[in-house]
């Protein structure tokens, strides 16, 4: 298993994202995971301030109350999951997706912990495990 790099700081509870411009920084210039129930973008910043996190859920998932379950749901994995992984001086962008708000909690947990990998720098060097020839 390999060992988390000596300057990588965790932080405890991250940050809001607030400014339009650091979602669209995220999306354009950032790393980008997606699994079934969610996307998450990371973007480094290259600074050492604490990370920050966004949360957004468009009207493709749904009316408000949809849109709002589904934004509840990922803020509980911001503060359960990504506070113990998030690294400091990276932004993190949760993505809702259509069945964001109605898909079993382990398995958004695993989503989440799926997409949240494939941000990683070591997953571009090395291509996924599924044999391509």
């Amino acid at each position: 298993m390999p060992q988390a790099e000596p300057h990588i700081q965790r932080t405890s509870i991250p940050d809001i994202l607030t400014k339009r411009s650091d979602f669209v920084a995220a999306s354009k210039r950032g790393d980008k995971g997606v699994a079934f129930s969610v996307i998450v973008q990371k973007r480094g910043r290259g600074d050492t301030a604490p990370a920050r996190y966004g949360i957004t859920a468009s009207k493709k998932i749904g009316n408000a109350v949809a849109r709002n379950r589904a934004k509840r749901r990922l803020r509980e994995i911001v503060r359960h999951v990504l506070t113990g992984q998030a690294e400091a001086g990276n932004d993190y962008v949760l993505i809702a997706r259509h069945n964001t708000g109605t898909v079993e909690w382990g398995q958004l947990v695993k989503d989440f912990n799926k997409a949240l990998k494939k941000t990683l720098p070591q997953d571009k060097a090395n291509p996924s495990d599924k044999g391509a020839s």
